[in-house]
């Protein structure tokens, strides 16, 4: 990411005309494609500061941003009318509240409906989740030096969710826990707000299909967009762009996944968009197999596992109805919102100027609903060959498991860590880890077999290290 340079897009909603000219910024750069990220902003390489093309784009000077001082806000707009949502909110009310932030936000700020699946809950510092109550919603606080989450004891009322996300901002850094907040918030202003009467209940539901040409009411259609490698090419993106121009189609909606939804398209102008996606070769119905992962912007290697991965469950005939994956690289400090979750282990130092295969580890959500933030580890320290059938496994357990569990802001609250806290033990030359629960195979270590336990003249798999190297750690 610091090699980056990224367009905030408030919510993830943008006007056609808007794309447009971040199309023109990029092509002045040189460059012939975009990515999206998983805040709903949109992403291209950095390049050395060009004072002549910037000019030329004063609109959009203010909103890009080449570091990672402020954060993208994300909302569930791209959801409303095409996937269940709570009865009073709709999308005008997400346009609305978006379009209240006159600054820009420095913690991560989530705005969604719990009703639907595309758009996590749980991924930002700040997540106004949506109440049965019209206009107020639940706020969910994950801040940066707080042990663990926690809820924030009254609903806010939506037209004061920018004002006091500025707030919290400013003064968050001063308080310990979710009492001293709110005292100091109290203190400086006075807000709309509304008793909490019940918790918040999160129902499991599976993840949606979100490609292709869907009907939307009687008289239009709404089209999502997805492109295996993750790079939209601008020329398309600016012929689609005069489509929606053509059409009085007002917005575009980027998705978490890197990749896009539109709304609203006639009836009448259906085959007109067919023909221009066929002529650009653009495949509209991708398995469900690939659609619900979630990869690191720019990642070779993080695409080509998934693409290995997905050949496998392909050739398998395996399901993976509403099941969600991503691939990350261990040690981020990385919110997951998926199912499923493939850390990839950091090289130990020793062994970076060899040629060593990764090793990846395997963490599946509680209940297999990424809205528990409870991550369990499945698997450590595996072979790339072995992750398709840990994979193929997980997802028979989850449809064992299946089912319509709900979760409440109790059980969201008392789990402190993302992951889950594990112990383990590290040789201390390279960084190898011994599991209890798992052994070690390869020298002959069988699984539930405590460290303590080991024979004295036990060594290291990697490195040949004696037993006495080993640390004690916590995942």
């Amino acid at each position: 990411m610091v090699d980056l340079k990224r367009v905030f897009v408030k919510g993830g909603i943008l006007s056609p005309s808007e794309l447009k000219q971040i199309i023109n910024y990029a092509e002045s750069l040189g460059l012939s494609s975009l990515h999206f990220g998983s805040r709903q902003d949109i992403i291209f390489p950095d390049h050395k500061p060009n004072k002549e093309v910037e000019n030329q784009f004063p609109e959009l000077s203010t909103s890009m941003i080449s570091d990672l001082t402020y954060h993208n806000i994300v909302c569930s707009y791209v959801s409303a009318d095409i996937f269940p949502n709570t009865m009073w909110l709709s999308g005008v009310t997400y346009l609305y509240i978006v379009e209240s932030f006159k600054h820009k936000p420095k913690l991560k700020v989530n705005i969604t409906d719990p009703k639907q699946q595309l758009v996590p809950l749980f991924s930002g510092q700040l997540n106004f989740i949506a109440s049965e109550h019209e206009d107020y919603w639940y706020l969910h606080l994950k801040l940066p030096h707080w042990e663990k989450p926690i809820f924030y004891p009254i609903l806010i009322y939506s037209w004061d969710i920018s004002n006091i996300t500025k707030l919290i901002e400013e003064v968050y850094t001063d308080a310990d826990d979710v009492e001293e907040l709110f005292m100091l918030i109290n203190e400086r202003a006075e807000f709309n707000s509304r008793t909490i009467e019940s918790k918040l209940k999160v129902q499991f539901k599976p993840f949606p299909y979100y490609e292709g040409m869907n009907k939307m009411g009687i008289n239009q259609y709404w089209l999502g967009l997805y492109w295996r490698n993750n790079k939209y090419d601008l020329e398309f993106l600016r012929t689609f762009c005069d489509f929606c121009l053509d059409n009085r189609i007002g917005k575009i909606c980027i998705t978490p996944w890197k990749s896009f939804i539109v709304k609203g398209i006639p009836r009448s102008s259906k085959l007109v968009l067919e023909k221009l996606l066929g002529r650009a070769g653009i495949n509209v119905r991708h398995s469900l197999l690939e659609l619900n992962w979630h990869l690191p912007v720019n990642d070779d290697d993080a695409l080509a596992l998934k693409k290995f991965i997905v050949l496998n469950f392909d050739q398998n005939d395996i399901s993976t109805y509403g099941l969600t994956f991503s691939i990350t690289n261990r040690g981020k400090t990385n919110i997951y919102f998926t199912s499923i979750v493939i850390e990839k282990n950091t090289l130990p130092n020793i062994v970076k100027d060899f040629q060593v295969r990764p090793t990846y580890n395997v963490l599946y959500s509680e209940n297999f609903d990424p809205n528990t933030q409870n991550y369990k580890v499945y698997a450590q320290d595996v072979d790339k060959i072995e992750l398709s059938g840990l994979l193929m496994e997980l997802s028979k357990l989850y449809f064992d498991k299946f089912g319509t569990e709900i979760i409440d802001s109790d059980d969201i609250e008392e789990n402190k860590k993302i992951p889950q806290k594990v112990e383990a033990f590290q040789c201390s030359d390279c960084l190898t880890l011994y599991s209890d629960e798992y052994g070690d195979e390869k020298s002959g270590i069988k699984g539930n077999t405590k460290f303590v336990d080991l024979p004295s003249e036990y060594k290291c798999s990697v490195c040949d290290s004696p037993k006495e190297v080993f640390v004690k750690i916590i995942l």
